[in-house]
């Protein structure tokens, strides 16, 4: 069957009522995230340390001032950077994810589903276009090259991970596609002129998304038309969950933590997976140069919602865990995993595998470029856990399939 079958063949989506079916915490509605009055949200528990956004950027330039900042090499030969292959038809045998390069996942389930998590598709990730950090890697496609996107889940309102003009590309290409965002976001997505296909949850909250066949487009041959509707001709079921992670959200200096930011879960056609967009594990004080904080006589209180989500939500087939942008550590622990906390995040959230995102893409932090997925063997190796076929980094642009 053609590409053009496929494309033909358009679905329309129906959302259910927000709902926990799944498990959920005893104290889920206290909210204890919520601050109340409009103040926003906030992270509950001890392994979160406030670090204010003028706190961060005095702290990093007052390093750069004094000699003390690093600055990653980004010459190339990086992180290598392939053309996406694609499946042409909504058949799919077994789950399917292809990294688009940070935080940005495609992952195509079995019975159809297709999912983009966090698309970021421009050269900056900022409010300017000729200013920020600027990719030191290529994006290995463009929004035009990919066939289908029913939805579209984000974790937060980041730059590097909430995109203008890629979202605007995205419902050009694609009118159909849902967006599934965290509570406060939704405002943000109508004053861009996309008033309906949002929904917003909170932690824990699900919805069940039903896509039904209902029409084709003109452009087709009836014969396209026949083949797509015999291949796929039935109902897709998709359940996504917002559930908690460890970070805070912004866009200009005076909207700090405003809107909520979350992890993720997405079940169809009988695979699971966790999306863990961006996240912190646990808040570390500044050590000497070297210093394993993970050692004797460090133990600091780690997030304990991973492990409420693995006990209540998992298991889950595939987890999409970040690995990147923790340097220097005691600055960025409260709100970006190292290697470390990513495999503790893996085991806590009942993964069977997991792929390393949020890296490779721009320079946020002071770690060497290709420092996570190398920090990220020696994480695995410390818990016995084999460095390959378990908790692995790909190319941008490979896909990888999971049985």
């Amino acid at each position: 069957m053609s590409a053009s079958a496929t494309a033909a063949v358009l679905y329309a989506a129906t959302v259910s009522p927000a709902s926990i079916t799944g498990g959920q915490p005893e104290d889920v509605r206290d909210k204890l995230h919520h601050l109340g009055h409009g103040k926003g949200f906030t992270n509950p528990w001890e392994s979160w340390k406030e670090m204010s956004g003028p706190t961060i950027m005095r702290t990093l330039i007052a390093r750069r001032l004094k000699g003390q900042m690093k600055i990653p090499d980004t010459t190339p030969l990086t992180v290598p950077v392939r053309t996406p292959n694609f499946l042409p038809s909504r058949h799919t045998p077994d789950l399917r994810a292809t990294w688009l390069g940070h935080a940005c996942y495609y992952v195509e389930f079995p019975q159809g589903f297709r999912v983009l998590f966090d698309p970021v598709f421009s050269d900056r990730c900022s409010p300017f276009s000729w200013l920020g950090p600027k990719r030191y890697t290529e994006v290995p496609c463009h929004i035009e090259d990919i066939p289908t996107i029913d939805a579209v889940v984000i974790s937060h309102n980041h730059y590097d991970h909430m995109d203008h003009p890629t979202i605007m590309k995205i419902k050009a290409k694609h009118p159909n596609v849902h967006f599934f965002v965290p509570l406060g976001n939704k405002k943000w997505f109508a004053e861009s002129g996309i008033k309906e296909g949002v929904t917003e949850l909170d932690w824990w909250e699900e919805r069940d998304i039903k896509l039904s066949p209902s029409a084709s487009k003109s452009s087709v041959t009836r014969a396209d038309v026949a083949n797509a509707a015999s291949e796929k001709s039935e109902d897709i079921i998709a359940r996504i969950g917002c559930l908690p992670c460890q970070h805070t959200s912004a866009r200009t200096l005076f909207d700090r933590g405003l809107t909520l930011w979350s992890s993720w879960s997405v079940e169809s056609g009988g695979k699971k997976v966790y999306f863990g967009g961006d996240t912190g594990y646990r808040a570390v004080p500044q050590l000497a140069e070297g210093e394993d904080d993970y050692g004797p006589g460090h133990d600091y209180p780690s997030c304990p919602a991973f492990k409420q989500i693995g006990d209540l939500r998992g298991p889950f087939d595939l987890g999409l865990i970040p690995i990147g942008a923790y340097d220097p550590r005691w600055l960025f622990s409260p709100m970006h995993a190292n290697p470390f906390d990513s495999v503790k995040i893996f085991q806590d959230t009942r993964c069977a595998r997991a792929m390393g995102i949020h890296w490779g893409t721009w320079v946020l932090t002071e770690e060497d470029v290709l420092e996570p997925p190398q920090l990220l063997k020696k994480a695995l190796a410390k818990e016995n856990i084999p460095e390959v076929g378990v908790f692995d980094v790909c190319d941008i642009g490979e896909s990888r399939e999971f049985k």
